[in-house]
């Protein structure tokens, strides 16, 4: 038993250093979350946006995937510029990520109604891994790892009632967390992100949005999201992704008043050995969105 717990604590450990960036916006509903993907996002909306998300992956295998983000956006002076903060927390067996980033967009506009923005972030990533807790004899498990990075990412946001399209790079910088060994697999590497989504009418009570969602990072195969969701009377959005080598997923939003909106999405794994030990992946999202004035937000949130 062990034994067995070792070898799953460090498939777990080697897939969370391979694709680092991907495990911090691994979202299903990241259609709903731009902010953790795209700086320039900050602000699109007409309203201060607060959208809280909490993931829960490969449920049933102890040690798996635990990740949490809060973000809250507005757009400033005359809209013209928008501001964000993002906060997320991702927890892979022993080892524990924490990252802060503030955001700031300019907002290029376009005779059609369209917005171009173009996005600054920065803050810092905390990384604490506790090797040690794994095992006492292994030579690999041997010392603990704690360091403290900061972090900088840029993206382009175009956007307009009914479509959207981005590019972001959110971490420029890449580090080595364990100081100590510049051979180490405990990195954090550049990812780079291509999104779009698009809104059309079937009839008066249903409307379709289909979205894609590429990452691609050195070293690593191109990851592709494809989703479709459909909106039900301007209040029930339903959906089906599909990930490139991981699942196909199950989306539920509910738009229960015009600032408020819940979700929840389920991943089905489509990897043989996954599929065996866990019980899949839960997503759960919250977001609200209010004004100062008494100006009615409009709704339902399209992206």
């Amino acid at each position: 038993m062990r034994n067995r717990q070792l070898i799953i604590i460090g498939l777990l450990l080697i897939a969370g250093f391979a694709s680092y960036g991907q495990q911090q916006v691994m979202f299903t509903q990241y259609m709903f979350n731009g902010l953790a993907l795209n700086p320039a996002y900050a602000g699109s909306q007409e309203t201060i946006s607060i959208s809280a998300l909490a993931r829960e992956q490969w449920t049933g295998i102890d040690g798996a995937p635990s990740t949490q983000t809060l973000s809250v956006h507005s757009p400033a002076f005359n809209k013209r510029m928008g501001l964000g903060l993002l906060v997320l927390r991702d927890k892979i067996g022993v080892t524990e990520q924490t990252g802060v980033a503030a955001s700031y967009s300019y907002n290029l506009p376009f005779e059609n109604g369209g917005k171009l923005a173009l996005g600054l972030q920065a803050g810092f990533t905390s990384y604490n891994a506790r090797f040690t807790e794994v095992s006492d004899t292994n030579p690999a498990f041997a010392n603990d790892v704690k360091t403290f990075d900061p972090n900088f990412g840029f993206g382009a946001y175009y956007y307009t009632d009914r479509f959207y399209a981005g590019l972001s790079v959110p971490q420029l910088k890449q580090s080595i967390f364990d100081k100590d060994n510049d051979d180490s697999d405990s990195r954090l590497v550049r990812h780079y992100f291509a999104t779009a989504g698009y809104v059309m009418d079937l009839n008066h009570s249903l409307k379709l949005k289909p979205n894609i969602l590429i990452k691609a990072v050195e070293g690593a195969p191109v990851e592709i999201d494809l989703n479709a969701n459909l909106l039900i009377k301007e209040v029930i959005w339903v959906g089906l992704s599909w990930r490139s080598f991981d699942s196909i997923d199950a989306l539920f939003q509910l738009q229960v008043t015009d600032r408020l909106q819940i979700g929840y999405a389920y991943d089905f794994a489509t990897t043989t050995d996954l599929r065996r030990v866990n019980g899949g992946s839960h997503e759960i999202m919250l977001n609200y969105r209010f004004t100062f004035n008494k100006s009615r937000i409009i709704t339902p949130r399209y992206f």
